[in-house]
């Protein structure tokens, strides 16, 4: 009888060194590899790693390795406990079989049990076609707990080969998916389906690589070039998120000043709203040591999502980029907002967002994309929030989109503007032209009483303290306090408790 050393032995090792060659050979590590990397040196504590399947037919009873193609099993990521689990492309192509998904059906159980965070190393070429239905079966058991436990405890997907099909669902499903380029695709139907039904040539990483789904999908909200800087990245995105929905965001020491001004940014936000300005740079210059993650970077570049500090503590920051189609809000950047806002709502982390909108996007393409329900999402999003929520008006903030962008009326508690504010159902120019339009028609000279006319509008209605003389602003601020205020009303909301009606769920906008 095979001793448990040399048996142990077998399933470390993996099937050959020439399928660990092979997978080097592409530029992948190896399951293994991928795991160490991603916890904590000698936490690894593996499950089932004697498993083996039970099929039988098609060779696959002479070929019964150890692990069946996925290594399960927790450990710990700067000290806090994480499930993980890693397919292994050298045993069956990392393809998912009976054995191999009740493995994974367990480390799912016991991250929701246990409270903890589920981290997927993925690398699979799917349904394990000689298994038949039971390869499917064993997908739909992991998307039943892939939302059984969204909102419960941060899941994490990390893509570092290929998944397609049905498989691609999974990810979809989680709170945040990790892409390398060149070696990670996505997507339902592959370039060869693809030519057969529609005749269009495409590469799979043209169809589904990184940078597509980074960029042009969303799919993705993290892209690297390589392996060992994503799984870096993913120990640095769980640092920012608390084990479970029962518990908040992990505190660290910090020492940056709470008081610390900010004077740069009176050179960083022109006052003229026209001129358009980085708002990351404003971002950085108000977190703790000017550090943060912005999540969904290269889509929907026109609102910025970001996970940072302020004294130590994570904030989520939603924020209108102006570089960027001017700040609108439009279908991609309300989708990308609203599940950002729900996500940092599951997981206790207060939401601060920062304003200069000047309202929807205009046009055919997006009335005719649905806006409306689009735009709605977001909305809806905010308005479900419990969490401490504080919104900032830098410039502009017009229209449905200032209401939309967590205004007071919708439930934030706290509302701070700069002097440099305008909060208006439009422009002025715009609305001058409606008011008096038959003043502006029947003068002598039009151009110069539509100049009065703006700027009497803007003295009556859009001065910086029209706002907050209705109540609907809190303070007007100098822009070298934002820092302090926000961590002064921050440590005063940390206690905040507010409660939803009793039902089963909502129904948002789609």
């Amino acid at each position: 009888m095979t001793s448990l050393a040399d048996v142990r032995q077998q399933a470390l090792r993996g099937p050959s060194e020439k399928a660990t060659e092979a997978q080097h050979a592409k530029g992948k590590l190896t399951a293994r590899e991928r795991i160490e990397l991603l916890l904590d040196a000698g936490s690894f504590q593996e499950v089932e790693q004697l498993r083996r399947h039970r099929a039988v037919g098609f060779g696959l009873e002479a070929k019964k390795p150890y692990t069946d193609g996925v290594i399960t099993g927790w450990g710990t990521v700067e000290g806090r406990t994480v499930f993980v689990y890693a397919h292994d492309f050298r045993i069956f192509g990392g393809a998912l079989g009976e054995a191999h998904a009740t493995k994974i059906h367990k480390i799912m159980d016991m991250a929701i049990a246990a409270g903890a965070p589920l981290v997927s190393l993925n690398d699979g070429a799917g349904a394990r076609i000689q298994e038949g239905v039971s390869a499917l079966a064993g997908y739909g058991g992991i998307f039943q707990r892939n939302t059984k436990a969204s909102g419960v405890i941060p899941q994490i997907s990390v893509m570092l080969g290929p998944c397609a099909g049905g498989a691609a669902y999974s990810p979809a499903l989680t709170d945040f998916v990790f892409m390398v380029r060149e070696t990670s695709q996505m997507f339902i139907t592959g370039p060869d389906v693809v030519k057969a039904v529609t005749g269009e040539e495409i590469s799979q990483n043209g169809l589904g690589g990184a940078d597509v789904h980074a960029e042009t999908s969303g799919v993705c909200h993290f892209a690297y070039d390589d392996e060992e800087t994503c799984i870096a990245e993913v120990r640095y995105l769980l640092s920012l998120l608390p084990q479970n929905n029962r518990e908040n965001p992990p505190r660290v020491e910090c020492s940056d000043p709470v008081d610390r001004r900010s004077d740069d940014l009176l050179d960083l936000v022109p006052a003229d709203g026209n001129r358009p300005y980085d708002m990351a740079k404003v971002i950085e210059e108000i977190v703790d040591d000017g550090e943060y993650l912005e999540v969904h970077e290269r889509w929907a570049r026109n609102i910025i999502c970001a996970l940072g500090r302020l004294d130590g503590q994570v904030v989520g920051i939603i924020a209108n980029q102006p570089q960027v189609l001017a700040g609108v809000l439009d279908i991609e950047a309300s989708e990308k907002a609203a599940r950002f806002v729900q996500m940092c709502d599951a997981f206790n982390v207060p939401i601060v967002t920062f304003l200069d909108v000047p309202g929807f996007l205009p046009g055919v393409d997006q009335e005719h994309g649905g806006i409306i329900r689009h735009g709605a999402k977001l909305l809806y999003a905010y308005c479900n929030a419990t969490v401490p929520r504080i919104s900032l008006i830098l410039r502009k903030a017009y229209g449905g989109a200032y209401i939309v962008m967590d205004s007071q009326s919708i439930g934030a508690d706290l509302t701070y503007a700069w002097p440099t504010n305008e909060i208006a159902v439009m422009g002025a120019e715009g609305a001058a032209n409606v008011i008096f339009r038959k003043r502006i028609a029947q003068a002598e000279d039009p151009e110069a009483m539509r100049a009065r006319m703006v700027k009497e509008y803007k003295a009556e209605l859009m001065h910086p303290y029209y706002a907050a003389e209705r109540g609907l602003v809190d303070d007007v601020i100098g822009p070298a306090e934002t820092r302090q205020t926000l961590i002064v009303s921050l440590t005063m909301l940390r206690t905040k408790h507010a409660d939803l009606p009793l039902r089963k769920h909502g129904n948002p906008p789609q």
